[in-house]
């Protein structure tokens, strides 16, 4: 998959382990986070996805437990024709401030193939055991 660093300061994407789904993103500018707050950073990095693929742009999960800090479109969807910066737009559940510097990582890319169905209208769906049920439809 072909990438640009945009910005002097981008990293490629990185993963802690070869065979893990999430590649890291990386912060290139600074800025704190308020309880309640949301905000874009810049990751300085442009990506270009084959066609029917998908990037999908997830929270890292350490920073959601120890900081409280997610994305606020979990999971941001990249479309294979998108060719701008990724932008992550941050938002901070937790309780205090948080200092975002330059060079962390601030969330993950996982890149899928996607599948392209024809819609097409139906008078009548086929039945299913789980029919119409749903949230907490499968108890607690």
């Amino acid at each position: 998959m072909k990438i640009q660093l945009r910005h002097p300061q981008a990293k490629i994407p990185t993963r802690a382990n070869p065979w893990d789904a999430g590649a890291d993103l990386y912060s290139v500018e600074n800025g704190y986070l308020n309880p309640g707050e949301r905000k874009l950073f810049d990751t300085g990095v442009a990506i270009e996805l084959p066609d029917s693929y998908v990037g999908y742009v997830c929270p890292r999960s350490g920073l959601a437990v120890k900081k409280g800090l997610s994305i606020v479109n979990s999971p941001g969807v990249i479309d294979s024709g998108y060719r701008g910066t990724l932008l992550i737009n941050l938002i901070n559940l937790g309780q205090e401030a948080h200092w975002v510097d330059v060079g962390d990582r601030i969330a993950q890319l996982i890149v899928q193939q996607v599948t392209f169905p024809n819609f097409e209208l139906a008078d009548e769906l086929a039945t299913s055991v789980r029919g119409d049920k749903g949230w907490g439809s499968s108890g607690a």
